[in-house]
């Protein structure tokens, strides 16, 4: 069920979406070669106790994942694209890193990630990627007005991955946020214009593409969560929080 919420539950949002976004500045901060994933999932640990927050991770479940998370934050590598379980690895020079974020403050949720490189690229792709990726997050954000309708932002960003010549996996994308994480409506990465959900203020949604270098195609680590790209390549995932307002899109997530 889709629920709208009224300006003033909007504005109880805002603590937890500026929490997210300040969590994810540090995490982007101390990402170095030589830190290891498990140390910024502590660290992502101790900023929630430290605000008297509560992930959205630790405990989650759904029927995708072998098991409850067990952890606060997603680190997906490389290949690695969304859903990355923090293990004992020690991030190298070039390795491309996104981080997924999301917590509850004062009952009210906020989600977020980024992606970024460590050190030096390897690859002048894996920048042009997260570029693109960044660039199909903003086009999604502009497309959320009211009036316009929910397939404007799916379009939106399916238009800057096809221009960049990406492929996009729809099985997972954006979705509903309020008291959980996950809710109505899904979005997807792709769609039609002029189609689907009229967006309407009081519309509060995590916009995320996330795109793979050279396939749309992915499957599930042994790890049971992790999804990685079929044939090796990159992956790059950028999230925002918004809620539609009668002036626009409202970033509760800026960094």
């Amino acid at each position: 069920m889709i629920e709208l919420k009224t300006p003033a539950e909007i504005d109880q949002m805002r603590p937890a979406g500026a929490f997210v976004a300040e969590v994810l500045t540090e995490l982007a901060a101390r990402v170095a070669p030589g830190v290891n994933l498990l140390k910024l999932d502590q660290i992502a640990h101790d900023m929630i106790r430290a605000r008297g927050a509560e992930s959205c991770y630790i405990d989650y479940h759904p029927s995708f994942g072998a098991s409850p998370f067990g952890k606060v934050l997603c680190t997906s590598v490389n290949d690695a694209v969304l859903h990355g379980l923090p293990f004992d690895y020690a991030l190298r020079e070039g390795d491309v890193v996104s981080l997924d974020f999301a917590a509850s403050v004062d009952g009210w949720v906020a989600d977020s990630a980024l992606t970024v490189i460590v050190g030096t690229p390897r690859s002048p792709e894996d920048t042009r990627l997260i570029e693109v990726t960044t660039a199909a997050l903003e086009a999604g954000i502009a497309a959320a007005r009211p009036g316009g309708r929910l397939g404007d932002i799916s379009a939106a960003i399916g238009a800057v991955a096809t221009a960049a010549g990406y492929g996009i996996n729809t099985d997972f994308g954006g979705h509903g946020v309020g008291r959980t994480m996950h809710g109505d409506p899904h979005v997807p990465n792709n769609g039609r214009a002029g189609r689907g959900l009229p967006l309407r203020p009081g519309l509060v949604i995590a916009i995320e593409p996330w795109f793979l270098e050279t396939t749309d195609k992915i499957y599930t680590d042994k790890d049971g969560w992790t999804l990685r790209s079929a044939d090796g390549s990159n992956g790059a995932h950028m999230e925002h929080t918004i809620a539609i307002t009668d002036d626009g899109p409202l970033v509760l997530t800026a960094r």
